[in-house]
């Protein structure tokens, strides 16, 4: 019997790991892009370089929503275009399922399959995804194994 994580399992504990560098306390996110196994970027919320941080200086609120940060997913795009690290056809780990504007992203920089963590506030990303054909996982971890499921149910 094999006690290795999944490879699924694996990048998502990443993801988390990331996301203890986050900057902004209302919620800390990491994402990690991946293909074939091999990580090619990562990225936290965060604000922009050389910018004060919100756990610094405070948040930058409007509309409810913290906008001094950069969501970890922008951040893992980012980076990889700063290294000229091409990530079409790659995977995306992210503790947090993509906000709208971070789907769009996503979905423009040709990544293929997105796992998350936790639901996060916009269900757009379903059928626009399926649509699109990219594959959406939530990952789901417990006291038991993870389970993969695809999202929508179907």
């Amino acid at each position: 019997m094999d006690d290795r994580a999944s490879w699924d399992d694996y990048f998502m504990a990443i993801a988390r790991q990331v996301a203890t560098r986050a900057t902004c306390d209302r919620k800390h996110v990491g994402a990690v892009i991946v293909r074939e196994r091999t990580i090619l970027s990562t990225g936290y919320n965060g604000s922009v370089r050389g910018l004060e941080h919100c756990d610094e200086v405070g948040h930058m609120m409007e509309a409810g929503h913290c906008v001094r940060t950069i969501h970890a997913e922008a951040n893992a795009i980012i980076q990889a275009a700063r290294n000229g690290v091409a990530i079409g056809g790659a995977d995306i780990y992210i503790t947090a399922s993509p906000c709208w504007q971070c789907f769009k992203m996503i979905a423009n920089a040709g990544i293929q399959r997105i796992i998350f963590g936790e639901f996060y506030r916009d269900a757009r990303i379903y059928e626009v995804a399926k649509t699109l054909g990219i594959e959406l996982l939530q990952l789901k971890t417990g006291e038991e194994p993870s389970i993969e499921e695809k999202l929508p149910a179907e």
